[in-house]
């Protein structure tokens, strides 16, 4: 999965918010993010486009991570539980995969296991290897 890695490594934005790539194989991938101050919104919660941007990234590896090229064209995300510190886990797995399109859904807990938002994401896989 050395090329799914090397896609994260390319993420700017990923590194500039503070997510890191935990686990990748083929179809899965696992982050974190440690809530920062920067992360919360103006009610001291976590921030939604920061917990969106964690699940985002998982999606993005493990969509990735067949080494062609995958691009989102859907995504959304539920959230369940408020949360303002701690660290998030977003697991990806996917859920669907044939030669033009793939479906990936995304868990988002905290450290205690409590489930923080649930995203599902569908790409269109181009036949571009990365």
């Amino acid at each position: 999965m050395e090329s799914a890695r090397n896609f994260f490594k390319n993420d700017q934005f990923a590194e500039h918010v503070g997510i890191e790539l935990l686990e990748v194989s083929e179809g899965r991938a696992k982050a974190k993010m440690e809530i920062k101050e920067h992360h919360l919104n103006g009610i001291n919660i976590a921030h939604g486009g920061a917990i969106f941007s964690l699940a985002d990234l998982a999606f993005a590896v493990a969509s990735n991570s067949h080494k062609t090229i995958a691009l989102g064209i859907n995504a959304s995300i539920s959230y369940l539980k408020a949360v303002a510190n701690g660290t998030l886990i977003a697991e990806a797995k996917e859920v669907s995969l044939n030669p033009k399109l793939a479906t990936y859904e995304i868990r988002v807990t905290d450290e205690n296991n409590d489930l923080i938002a649930i995203f599902l994401g569908t790409v269109y896989r181009k036949k571009d290897k990365i």
